[in-house]
């Protein structure tokens, strides 16, 4: 392949003949995102299907993304921990999800975690290298008199007695809430897309994608960084994929979660066939790309990648979601942080 210039600085990948003026593509793709320039959609996509089936376009592909990944954060690893602060069969019928109440998936169900286990966990994180933890509830919303009777008192806690950031990912905001957040010492809001506006209707009908994305414009406007992300595997296209990315450009999102599909027994999606590998690696270094300035997060699903779970880290991504997660198991923290450290990462 080769790229040319088009006016407003667009890229234009065409066939080539030989390895040496692909390997100049790749490069010149990396220099003008590192000045500054943007990838468009079609370029993106023509990238991407360029790595498919290729495996030097795939290598070539997953270099560049470390090398843009590299010149935008370093060496700096993000790490971040989640706990279930509140669980339980929940309202809306996002179709991989085991927390629905549509589903017949048995889930723990409590009304908040205590400050004792909240307390315990956080302090092993913070231990690891760990800068971030988020508080992260089932169901459409938490209520005002929620946040400041049960979910307050847990930040104060933690505000008190470690040194960690605060994130929230509570659902669907109001004003209100939002601020009552930033008074609560969050200081920032997860709420994932899930996947693109196109879609959307096929993994959930109970809410839409635009009022997700009312929700992270109700958090920015309060304050809050954004963090939002979603899930690969879903049974989208690889368009459907790179338009995530996309969205989130458009956003204006901080960080952004990827989680690869494992499909969860009772749920809709239990039978979805699970994305390649090759996919998955694609996927990671496209959104490095589209989205260069952001943390590219590895959350739940990477164990999918088995051995090859590294490239993922070598490919774009640049942090990750640690310990276990909401309702599958994640790998062991130190066993994770050893691995960061070997593949040259380090942590404030």
């Amino acid at each position: 392949m080769t790229v040319t210039k088009k006016m407003g600085e667009k890229l234009v990948i065409q066939g080539t003949q030989n390895r040496k003026q692909e390997e100049a593509m790749y490069n010149q793709i990396r220099t003008m995102i590192e000045k500054g320039g943007r990838l468009e959609f079609d370029e993106a996509l023509e990238l991407a299907r360029s790595a498919q089936g290729n495996a030097d376009n795939l290598t070539s592909l997953l270099g560049v993304a470390d090398m843009v990944r590299r010149h935008f954060h370093g060496n700096h690893f993000d790490l971040c921990s989640i706990i279930n602060a509140r669980s339980g069969k929940c309202s809306e019928n996002c179709r991989f999800c085991a927390q629905s109440s549509h589903y017949d998936v048995e889930v723990e169900s409590y009304r908040c975690v205590t400050e004792e286990e909240t307390l315990a966990l956080a302090r092993e994180n913070e231990a690891h290298h760990v800068g971030r933890f988020s508080l992260v509830t089932a169901g459409h919303h938490v209520s005002a008199e929620d946040l400041r009777t049960l979910f307050a008192p847990l930040c104060h806690t933690l505000m008190e007695k470690t040194s960690l950031a605060l994130c929230a990912s509570m659902g669907f905001l109001t004003p209100e809430r939002a601020h009552l957040l930033k008074e609560m010492g969050i200081s920032r809001y997860h709420c994932n897309l899930e996947t693109c506006r196109d879609y959307f209707p096929k993994v959930c009908t109970t809410h839409t994608w635009e009022e997700k994305v009312e929700t992270l414009g109700i958090a920015k406007e309060a304050g809050l960084s954004l963090c939002s992300g979603g899930i690969i595997g879903l049974g989208e296209s690889l368009a459907q994929r790179l338009e995530m990315a996309f969205e989130l450009r458009e956003i204006g999102v901080d960080s952004v979660p990827i989680n690869i599909l494992m499909p969860i027994k009772g749920t809709p999606f239990e039978m979805m066939e699970p994305i390649s590998r090759e996919d998955a690696l694609i996927a990671i270094a496209m959104f490095r790309l589209i989205l260069p300035q952001a943390v590219i997060r590895i959350a739940g699903g990477r164990n999918h990648l088995g051995d090859e779970q590294e490239k993922l880290f070598l490919g774009g991504a640049g942090g990750a979601i640690v310990g276990n997660y909401l309702t599958t198991a994640g790998n062991g923290l130190v066993g994770d942080v050893a691995m960061f450290k070997r593949l040259g990462f380090v942590f404030n």
